[in-house]
């Protein structure tokens, strides 16, 4: 592609709500908020996530299979004037991202099935989602949504995300309206889920600050976790 990108590293934890507030205290006396957050320090993201009808993305992750990718088409805040197509590698814990932007009629389209524009389109990564929903049935499967806090650190180019609010809407039309009718994909809804992605190293300062007695890193997904219900 293109697009001059490189792996990340990304790490995933589930904590507690009073970790949260500890953790968040210490890091904003370091880390600083990103600046797309709105007057609160977060935002909402929305993520339509293709699969094909076999549930390939879906039983990658179940499976554990180190290197795998997944389409998804975001929005943030309910705002349709900035949407993105995103294909997301993995291996292991490495992460790489590409993306292309939509307009929200191409978006409609997609969703609609009408998929013949996107064979010609000026985004390489755009023809790319239509081959594999031509010839490997890639559909739109469920929509993700979830309120994401972030903070960065320049120095290794560190990201600190707190997600919470994980809930789910299984796929319709219509998953473009700013009225989304969901329900929550978490067991216990007050738990977060943090996320550190670094590029080569994770300053020991960030090391120190996210330290927290009992927390693990897992292999969490809000996608794996939203098909819990079809």
């Amino acid at each position: 592609m293109e697009q001059d990108k490189h792996y990340r590293h990304e790490l995933k934890f589930p904590i507690l709500y009073a970790d949260y507030l500890a953790m968040r205290s210490r890091l904003q006396k370091v880390m600083k908020s990103d600046p797309h957050v709105d007057t609160s320090g977060k935002y909402t993201i929305r993520s339509i996530y293709f699969d094909n009808t076999e549930d390939k993305a879906l039983r990658e992750k179940i499976d554990g299979i180190g290197k795998r990718e997944k389409f998804r088409i975001r929005y943030y805040n309910d705002d349709f004037s900035f949407i993105t197509l995103e294909k997301k590698m993995k291996i292991d814990n490495l992460c790489l991202k590409y993306d292309a932007v939509l307009t929200e009629e191409e978006c409609r389209r997609i969703l609609e099935g009408d998929l013949d524009f996107m064979k010609e389109h000026p985004q390489g990564l755009v023809q790319e989602l239509y081959a594999k929903m031509k010839f490997q049935g890639l559909r739109p499967r469920v929509l993700v949504s979830y309120v994401r806090e972030p903070y960065i650190y320049s120095a290794g180019n560190v990201r600190i995300t707190f997600d919470s609010q994980v809930r789910t809407t299984l796929f319709h039309q219509k998953f473009l309206t700013e009225q989304v009718h969901d329900i929550s994909a978490m067991d216990t809804p007050q738990d977060m889920i943090l996320e550190v992605k670094y590029d080569a190293f994770l300053p020991a300062i960030i090391q120190d600050l996210i330290q927290v007695p009992g927390i693990r890193q897992q292999a969490f997904s809000k996608y794996g976790a939203c098909r819990r219900f079809g």
